[in-house]
């Protein structure tokens, strides 16, 4: 057979669409730099299997697939997963599977929100189906590969698929040999990514976003949603001093989105007159680029930027779904967090927009109709997200006097979620705070609900709070420190 030339046999991607011309990536899984050592001319399986088994692959290549890594000036300080997941563009992927197990595993995938915007098919066959595929229709953009080859016949089938696959797909196998050599061996034939069972949904999925990540723009920020369960349960004061406390409390770049439209706050709460608002993206989402969005932010402070709403009845706003979409996509490539303060609507935006977002925030109070209404959003975002977190509740406005309140823990048991986040009735706090434009954080850091929220905030964002320094009793009595 004739051997593959040196260079990458399956391209480069290109897509027709905007915003969706990404340039092959090296792999991210693996490491960098170049490839040691020479695989054996001879490829009888007894030659290969003994020269691989003298390299056999790290423990965690079969339980471990991470996302390429974010720059380390813009996400050293956030630990453990703190970054929003890349989204995957709109390309089609096929898929092709020789293991029943694999093809439940590939059914969750497709599922997957951060699937969304893919066309993505798959059917049995294993690479052999893919041929088969291949040869008598165009090659999709992501190919799928689950096989049980062993690494002879998989390498003869490659070159087979690798004359029917068009330049610009990638290809991504699931095999069953955990070999360094055979890695090395596929990675130079222009194979994207190699994986070994035993696999999860989101080490899959995490494997295809990074083969598509914008070098210019690594990097999504995280996109924190709060909604409320009814009106008037203080999910937008929640969402503005979230906000707030990730920008300055824990020194991150954070922007905080209204959307809602109509009868927003965020101008009112952080006591601004916003000359230019979100309803101007919206309504013009392919302008939107660095310098647009510099125009139409409004700077609270050093770290925390303001996409405030136009709070007017004067127009009505019929605005598409996908022009969110692609407001909010922009957005979050400008800044590591991103709090999007929710409207309490049902629509087909907010709907998507919950569904879409890295964390979910439902903010309810200790009375029946927030219950019903917070266990229909949990129940709808946690069957349309069964790899992601579950929403975070907060129970909001609690110990109301004379007014009959479920308690704390019926409520969480009803929801099969316990309230993250309990904060008690304080008016004169709220009121003031509102009235002054100040956050809670501002002007009662120490109050019970200040340290709640602030608690909220870091386990948000991955970051620790800081131990609290007991004071002496001279520093509490200062009349004898004279």
């Amino acid at each position: 057979m004739k051997p593959l030339e040196e260079e990458d046999v399956w391209g480069a991607p290109e897509f027709a669409e905007e915003d969706l011309s990404f340039p092959a990536n090296d792999d991210f899984t693996f490491g960098s730099g170049d490839l040691e050592g020479e695989f054996p001319s001879d490829l009888s399986d007894e030659a290969l299997l003994s020269s691989l088994q003298e390299e056999p692959l790290p423990d965690f290549v079969e339980s471990t697939v991470e996302a390429p890594a974010a720059p380390a000036q813009t996400f050293a300080f956030m630990p453990g997963g703190a970054v929003g997941d890349q989204p995957i563009p709109r390309i089609r992927i096929r898929a092709f599977f020789d293991r029943p197990d694999m093809a439940n595993l590939l059914q969750q995938v497709a599922t997957d929100r951060r699937l969304a915007k893919t066309e993505f098919d798959m059917e049995p066959g294993g690479i052999d189906g893919a041929i088969a595929f291949c040869a008598s229709n165009s090659s999709p953009n992501l190919l799928l590969l689950d096989t049980t080859a062993t690494p002879t016949e998989l390498l003869t089938k490659l070159d087979r698929l690798a004359e029917h696959v068009e330049e610009g797909s990638k290809v991504v196998i699931i095999g069953a040999a955990n070999d360094i050599g055979l890695f090395r061996e596929l990675m130079s034939r222009g194979v994207s990514e190699y994986l070994v069972p035993p696999l999860q949904p989101l080490q899959i999925i995490r494997a295809i976003s990074a083969l598509y990540v914008n070098p210019e723009k690594p990097f999504a920020g995280k996109v924190i949603s709060v909604v409320g369960a009814k009106g008037g349960v203080g999910a937008s004061t929640v969402a503005h001093n979230l906000a707030w406390l990730i920008a300055e409390r824990f020194q991150a770049n954070t922007t905080m989105v209204d959307l809602d439209l109509s009868f927003g706050t965020g101008a009112l709460d952080f006591n601004q007159e916003p000359q230019q608002t979100v309803a101007e993206a919206l309504l013009a989402p392919d302008r939107v680029d660095e310098v647009f969005l510099d125009r139409l932010l409004m700077r609270q402070t050093e770290r925390l930027m303001l996409f405030c709403a136009p709070a007017t009845l004067e127009r009505e706003f019929e605005i598409d779904p996908e022009s969110f979409e692609i407001v909010i996509d922009r957005v979050r490539r400008s800044a590591p967090f991103v709090v999007l303060d929710m409207p309490h609507v049902w629509s087909p935006w907010v709907r998507q927009t919950l569904l879409s977002a890295d964390e979910v925030v439902v903010v309810a109070t200790p009375e029946l109709a927030s219950l019903r209404n917070a266990k229909n959003m949990i129940d709808r975002v946690k069957a349309a997200r069964p790899h992601d977190q579950p929403p975070t509740v907060v129970l909001n406005m609690t110990g109301v006097a004379k007014r009959p309140e479920i308690p704390v823990k019926d409520f969480g048991d009803a929801l099969g979620i316990e309230p993250s986040v309990v904060l008690p009735f304080e008016p004169q706090m709220f009121g003031m705070a509102a009235n002054n434009g100040q956050m809670i954080g501002e002007m009662a850091a120490a109050s019970k609900t200040g340290v709640a929220l602030e608690e909220l905030a870091a386990r948000l964002c991955g970051r620790q709070l800081a131990p609290k320094k007991k004071s002496s009793l001279i520093e509490r009595l200062p009349i004898l420190k004279r």
